[in-house]
């Protein structure tokens, strides 16, 4: 090992950037083959409706329409999609799959469902002929407060369920009841996280052009796992997944909601096929606020059982879920909550129960967190009220219930996603909470906030934990190959959506077998190059594909030790890999080149050794028995104008552990990121529902995101605690940034009102401008 330059762990530029920023990095959108169609869809404009009639007449008689569907035209095609994320086994789980029909027949559930598909020459043509459809629908009552949509005589999204229940899910440990008995406080409140949209710079959009010579159909989508969407078309069209190759190239973010696999995704390639022609839908941002799903509305009735000195003894929580109109993504982001509101806590006692709602909304999948806010904010709330009860130090009811380092593996004895217990691998949470202190300057804050008193300014601090699930299997894998030129390609299923992927990736890889990263293409996201994957989604690229490449390369280096050994004439044990040559360490100039050993290990002629694979190259795959667990702290100091209820953020702390950190600033750039995403969440974003289901904000001038003005810089510091559960030591960070945000941000906005709203207790998220002046006015009334 003293012979590799070390890659993991530096600051190495991100190797895509400059695709990126001159305009070379390849979007679905810049594809568009000779003859390319174009599609538009006619959507519903109510939430809940019986379809009476859809007369298309007079756009098919549009110039330049190619062809017009309905779900009458789609013939087998036109059945449910299948449950992406079948629920895992918990015992006496209820769940419900509904999932949409590729264009709504009958009946439609929620706004923006699909009810007709245009094809033309031109978008322009399409969305023209699309606006002479005419549609005749006959409302329905609609399911839009999710308080009240279990209740009896509630309208039914889906009528033949006989309620609005989409799941019913309970897990314990311990004994609740008991340990509430025994405690000397109980902290009980009810807790509620609205919905809003993933916002992606780029929105979805689907190509696909059919080679009926070849026999062959291409698709080019922006998706997060093209693996998953070539084998769900191949077996919808009747095809083997090797005539369908999927591409996935750069994607404008992801954030979760490009898992799907959405009804786009297989009636476009479908007509490809039925007109012999390239089909192109791109969706458009009006588009985007109902065919992409959302998240993350939830009602929670929680308590916190405790002891007088503030040791926490049990937890309940009690919530509602909004699944939208259907629930394809089964129930991960509810059991996200779920177990990640345990955070990283010793909480002996445990009674979680939740219920999933159908509502005539859109549907609810993972976005950046995935449910994982909801669980941090009613814990982090629970805490910070709790403090205020028992008059203890919100820093230190926190410290003195931490797992310590010799209480791991922590099997926390309910169900995860993954289908495994939650079992937490491992962590050093103490230290992680105490440095956060010390970089906000927690200990001397009163100080600085007596000094801002005194310029008339009020300003609050708010310091918060969290973990997060991070590195779920089931698995991935990657090839590498040394070529004749000396540089190395390296393929994976996962697709990117601007993790720096192409980066971290040849970073393992450059370490293993001697060269430098710029010398490594990495090869993402295209089902040709490589078959078998699952996808980018929670927290796994680094931990699943980043282990798969280390194993890969690992193998690709013994390899490449043999072929050189042999040319060389010298033992493995005295060879180095250095700057693409394989040479006798202390005889720099014994060397042979990597491009060279390639060449020699693809012979055109001549025997080989019994057993010998041809070229240096290897495939590896990488499975974890569970997820890992990462985690960290955020930190904010903010200033507040109590008359105009308007929030700066002056500063910004995250202490990260995600275990063995690849490239710290790629990591850096995940959390800024994610904090950015964190901050819209907590007091911006909301999405907006009329008493008939209707979305009233479905614009960027009406939906409110943080600006670069809104997000401060952020200062970061890393935490390493490796995972023993992969041989790189490494956990997720994607999501980091966005979980812990909500909950420490309310916690400073009411650190800093507490002299002129003693009684302020802000419980909803987002807060909102609007939401925290009244919330201010209500303080007045109760003072």
């Amino acid at each position: 090992m003293s012979d590799r330059r070390r890659w993991i762990g530096e600051r190495v530029p991100r190797i895509e950037d400059a695709r990126l920023l001159t305009g070379r990095a390849p979007f679905v959108d810049d594809w568009e083959p000779p003859g390319t169609l174009h599609v538009a869809f006619v959507r519903s404009n109510l939430p809940h409706a019986k379809i009476l009639d859809i007369d298309t007449a007079a756009a098919a008689a549009h110039p330049g329409v190619a062809a017009i569907y309905t779900a009458e035209d789609l013939g087998a095609l036109c059945c449910p999609g299948p449950v992406l994320v079948p629920p895992p086994p918990i015992e006496g789980a209820i769940f419900h799959a509904r999932t949409p029909l590729p264009l709504a027949r009958e009946i439609v559930r929620h706004q923006g469902e699909p009810l007709a598909m245009i094809v033309a020459d031109s978008r322009y043509i399409a969305e023209d002929a699309a606006a002479l459809v005419s549609v005749d629908l006959d409302a329905l009552d609609a399911v839009v407060d999710l308080s009240t949509a279990l209740n009896e005589g509630a309208p039914l999204v889906h009528s033949d369920l006989g309620s609005n229940l989409a799941a019913h899910v309970r897990q314990t440990k311990g004994d609740y009841e008991a340990a509430k008995s025994a405690a000397d406080r109980v902290v009980a409140r009810r807790f509620r996280y609205d919905r809003g949209v993933a916002a992606a710079i780029e929105n979805r959009g689907v190509l696909a052009e059919w080679d009926a010579r070849a026999d062959r159909l291409r698709v080019w989508d922006t998706t997060q796992a093209p693996i998953p969407i070539r084998a769900a078309i191949a077996s919808t069209l009747g095809l083997s997944e090797a005539q369908v190759r999927v591409i996935a190239p750069f994607i404008g973010g992801g954030f979760g909601p490009k898992v799907m696999f959405y009804a786009e995704e297989i009636l476009i390639p479908w007509v490809a096929m039925q007109l012999g022609r390239p089909v192109k839908w791109i969706e458009d941002r009006y588009e985007n606020f109902f065919a992409t799903t959302q998240e993350r509305e939830q009602l929670h009735e929680s308590e916190l059982a405790l002891t007088e000195d503030g040791r926490i003894l049990g937890v309940r929580d009690h919530f509602l879920h909004d699944s939208g109109a259907y629930d394809p993504y089964g129930l991960t982001v509810p059991i996200n909550s779920q177990c990640t509101l345990l955070g990283p806590y010793r909480i002996p006692n445990y009674e979680s129960e939740f219920r999933v709602v159908f509502t005539n909304k859109p549907m609810v999948t993972p976005v950046r967190g995935a449910g994982r806010q909801h669980g941090v904010f009613v814990m982090e709330r629970l805490l910070d009220i709790a403090a205020k009860e028992l008059g203890l130090d919100r820093l230190d009811i926190r410290a003195k219930n931490l797992l310590d380092p010799d209480e791991f593996p922590h099997n926390h004895e309910i169900i995860y996603q993954d289908s495994a217990p939650l079992t937490y691998d491992s962590g050093n949470y103490a230290p992680a909470l105490a440095e956060a202190a010390r970089l906000i300057g927690y200990h001397d804050f009163e100080n600085e906030r007596r000094a801002a008193a005194a310029d008339g300014k009020r300003i609050g601090l708010g310091i918060v934990n969290y973990v997060e699930g991070t590195g779920i299997g089931p698995y991935e894998g990657a090839r590498i190959t040394v070529e004749p030129s000396g540089k190395v390609r390296a393929a994976t299923g996962v697709g990117t959506q601007g993790q720096g992927h192409f980066t971290a990736f040849a970073q393992v890889v450059a370490e293993a077998v001697g060269v430098n990263p710029a010398d490594v293409r990495i090869v993402t996201g295209d089902t040709s190059e490589f078959h078998w994957g699952t996808g980018t989604f929670a927290s796994r690229g680094a931990v699943v594909a980043g282990n798969a490449f280390g194993a890969a390369a690992q193998a690709v280096r013994e390899k490449i030790l043999a072929h050189a050994s042999e040319a060389l004439e010298v033992s493995e044990e005295d060879l180095e890999l250095v700057d693409g040559t394989a040479r006798v360490r202390g005889a720099p100039d014994v060397s042979i080149a990597l491009g060279e050993l390639a060449r020699r290990a693809n012979p055109l002629r001549g025997a080989v050794k019994p057993g010998t694979e041809p070229g240096l190259e290897a495939t590896s795959y990488f499975g974890p028995e569970r997820g890992t667990t990462a985690n960290g702290v955020h930190a904010l100091i903010v200033a507040v104008d109590p008359e105009t209820a308007m929030v700066d953020i002056l500063r910004y702390v995250v202490v990260h552990d995600c275990g063995t950190v690849i490239n710290p600033m790629i990591v850096e750039g995940q959390i800024h990121g994610g904090v950015a995403l964190g901050i819209g969440n907590a007091f911006y974003e909301e999405l907006t529902f009329d008493e008939f289901g209707g979305t009233t904000n479905a614009s960027f001038m009406d939906y409110l995101l943080p600006t670069a003005t809104d997000v401060p810089a952020i200062e970061t510091a890393h935490m390493v605690t490796p995972s023993p559960l992969n041989p790189m030591g490494t956990k997720g960070v994607g999501e980091a940034g966005a979980i812990p945000v909500a909950a420490a941000f309310v916690q400073a906005v009411e650190d800093a009102l507490r002299e002129v709203a003693p009684t302020l207790e802000l419980v909803d998220i987002p807060l909102s401008p609007g939401r925290l002046f009244e919330a201010l006015q209500d303080a007045g009334e109760e003072a």
